[in-house]
């Protein structure tokens, strides 16, 4: 038990490693797609690469949060938030991915991609920045 317990611990700071700046392809939530080119254009990321707080960019504000990665493939995102500022083209962005972000129970890692989803389905996919 102690040795998967240690294993485990190994995978998840390879995590936070391998999916450093991860740029998002895909976040439908609630019947809400964004392209990728979108999400190009507005430089969308989440920073696993930090051990106390991660990070995410969806082109305006700056949104941070905790998160516990389990062995299962569970995970909790808590104490959410972000900067204030208005910007027009990237607020529909940030607010589907705030309001998805907790709603993300569980999550797969499959080569450089890294899948999050809910309990209904929803989804968000993201690929390792450093990945061609």
């Amino acid at each position: 038990m102690l040795f998967k317990k240690i294993i485990m611990k190994n995978i998840l700071k390879s995590l936070a490693f391998v999916f450093g700046l991860l740029i998002m392809l895909n976040c439908s939530s609630r019947n809400q797609v964004f392209t990728k080119d979108f999400l190009m254009k507005k430089g969308a990321n989440l920073d696993l690469s930090t051990r106390d707080q991660y990070g995410a960019n969806m082109g305006c504000n700056r949104i941070f949060m905790k998160a516990d990665f389990k062995g299962d493939g569970t995970v909790a995102f808590s104490g959410i938030g972000s900067t204030m500022m208005y910007c027009q083209d990237a607020m529909k962005l940030e607010e589907a991915f705030g309001k998805a972000l907790p709603t993300m129970v569980h999550y797969k890692i499959e080569g450089h991609f890294l899948t999050l989803k809910s309990k209904d389905g929803s989804s968000m996919k993201f690929v390792a920045a450093d990945w061609d």
